[in-house]
């Protein structure tokens, strides 16, 4: 069976421009702030999935660093916010606006899909 090939190969490729999102700051509160979300490159993925393990070979020691995975989605994928906050105020922030952008980055655990064709041919 014949395969359609792609022809425009801008759907190979993620997105140029960032997606707004409106975070709530409090869980009763009216007040929310934006953040721009890039969107993720395959090779990113990639990279925060390396974030989460510390290999150590001479010690044959691994050990697992969630924060570190999360520290690198927030300064490589939040392109900007509003109100402005830099790189020290991201890592400051109270649990509950952390885990609203938390849940809006990508997630480079569930992103990953295989087409099971593929293993076919």
């Amino acid at each position: 069976m014949e395969k359609k090939i792609v022809s425009d190969k801008s759907k190979l490729m993620n997105k140029t421009e960032s997606e707004l999102h409106y975070v709530k700051i409090e869980p009763k509160g009216d007040e929310y702030m934006k953040v721009w979300v890039k969107d993720p490159t395959f090779l990113q993925l990639e990279q925060a999935q390396m974030k989460l393990f510390n290999i150590n070979a001479q010690q044959k020691d691994v050990q697992m660093d969630i924060v570190e995975v999360y520290h690198y989605l927030f300064e490589a994928f939040i392109d900007r916010t509003e109100p402005s906050l830099g790189p020290l105020d991201l890592i400051r922030l109270n649990p509950y606006v952390g885990n609203q952008i938390k849940s809006i980055l990508p997630d480079p655990f569930g992103m990953m899909e295989e087409d099971p064709e593929l293993k076919e041919n």
